[in-house]
């Protein structure tokens, strides 16, 4: 974070002083007591299980000189005059607007990404492709909501030339919040899916949550999107002041490969006609799904003005968070670490991934997928009827609405004898004790909730 000084910070978050301690300047801000260094502002954030004004006192002993307070939290807290308070009506609304007044100080690209699946990977692969020509400021793993976002702004620096930004949502008007902190040139869509459908109901209605990302678009911006998706295909280009772009693998999208070509472990191959040129890219990333990824990614690339060269070289050098299809190779066994989060649709493609790999036996140890509601059932049992259609030797579900995973795969043919139920990951464990030999490939996928990578770090560490 470039130094602020107490005026600018207050004048942002509307803020009032209480009392003017000794420093007239904040160098970093957090919201986390275990991250405060000298000369730190603090801001208590309130959740339904925690309230940071506790820990006030903690933040000013690591060295934290100035602290934001919620107005009618002042009682009962002792600070010295040397500390310097600025009262605020809502502490998490004084942390957005003041992401929204730091970036303002930059002049600079901004891209947002948003979807039900896939955004994460689809935002680093677009901030690796442009890291082959520009210093680019990105979100750390998934700090994508109202905390996470204007935290990830705060690390700005005047080197920085391109912003890269998920943007996640659980609820209606999230996304928008969001949208106005940052203010995107370019809108990514990477599709809709059941993620977080409790809230909404349908996909219809999540479509229109994420559609709040195009709120401020104007003309000379751009909001792409997965042409091959059955809503955002429907998106009408006409009537919109910014200018809408289709990308996919059918012909029918603005950009989209003539020729895919599925390498296996090795990731795939894509050729797009650039300027009436047959262009080929290489991603090492498996999967057919990072194909989308991977076009978003060129397409911005060329936007902003990359060569081939070195749009390949920012393929070349990506490496995706963790967690998210990342593959380990221990003891001869190939582990897809797939554990960060899970819905029907990632947990297809991973399946799909799995099919891929060189082994002699295949094993997918799958858990519960939450969020989903009512239509929890029919989305386990998606799952279970596509794993039949699969070469799986082993099938372990985790949890109990994973049963029914299991339960739809053993409808559509595969044998009972190769499918396992258990309700926690360490009885999946005793599972895999039992029945893993050298040379599997094995699949772990769950919700976070799940915290499936305990499986993950048996198979890690089992000798």
């Amino acid at each position: 974070m470039i130094e602020q000084s107490i005026e600018a910070i207050v004048e942002a978050c509307n803020g009032v002083i209480i009392n003017k301690g000794n420093m007239d300047t904040v160098n970093k801000i957090s919201t986390d007591t275990r991250t405060i260094e000298a000369g730190s502002m603090f801001i208590p954030l309130i959740g339904e299980n925690f309230d940071g004004h506790m820990f006030i006192e903690d933040a000013i002993k690591n060295g934290s000189s100035s602290v934001l307070i919620q107005e009618g939290k002042l009682e009962n807290i002792s600070i010295s005059k040397d500390i310097t308070i600025i009262q605020v009506k809502d502490t998490l609304e004084a942390l957005m607007n003041i992401g929204r007044y730091y970036r303002n100080l930059f002049n600079i690209p901004f891209i947002g990404v948003t979807g039900s699946v896939g955004k994460t990977t689809t935002k680093d692969l677009i901030s690796g492709v442009l890291s082959g020509k520009y210093n680019v400021h990105k979100n750390i793993g998934n700090f994508n909501n109202q905390i996470g976002l204007p935290m990830t702004l705060l690390n700005l620096e005047n080197h920085h030339q391109i912003s890269v930004l998920e943007m996640g949502m659980s609820s209606y008007g999230e996304i928008l919040d969001l949208v106005n902190i940052v203010n995107p040139k370019i809108g990514v869509i990477t599709n809709i899916g059941v993620s977080h459908i409790e809230h909404f109901g349908s996909k219809e209605n999540i479509m229109k949550a994420k559609m709040e990302i195009a709120t401020n678009l104007v003309k000379g911006n751009y909001l792409l999107v997965n042409g091959d998706d059955e809503h955002l295909k429907n998106i009408d280009k006409t009537n919109k002041d910014y200018e809408v772009i289709f990308y996919g693998l059918s012909s029918s999208n603005d950009f989209y490969p003539t020729k895919v070509e599925d390498l296996g472990e090795g990731g795939s191959n894509f050729t797009v006609d650039i300027e009436g040129k047959p262009i080929t890219f290489k991603i090492k990333q498996l999967g057919l799904h990072n194909v989308y990824n991977g076009l978003a990614a060129v397409w911005i690339g060329l936007k902003y003005n990359m060569t081939v060269e070195e749009i390949q070289r920012g393929l070349d050098n990506f490496e995706p968070s963790k967690m998210r299809l990342e593959v380990i190779e221990k003891n001869n066994m190939k582990i897809i670490n797939d554990a960060y989060n899970a819905s029907p649709d990632s947990m297809k493609a991973a399946l799909d991934v799995l099919q891929t790999m060189k082994a002699p036996r295949k094993i997918a140890v799958l858990g519960n997928m939450f969020e989903m509601g009512s239509f929890a059932e029919e989305g386990h049992r998606s799952v279970g009827e596509y794993l039949a259609k699969k070469k799986i030797d082993i099938l372990i579900t985790v949890g109990e609405m994973a049963d029914w995973i299991g339960l739809e795969a053993k409808e559509h043919g595969l044998d009972e004898r190769k499918i396992f139920s258990v309700p926690s990951n360490m009885e999946a464990i005793n599972i895999l004790e039992k029945h893993i030999n050298e040379n599997d490939a094995i699949l772990v996928k769950g919700s976070r909730g799940m915290t499936m990578e305990e499986i993950v770090r048996f198979l890690q560490e089992r000798r």
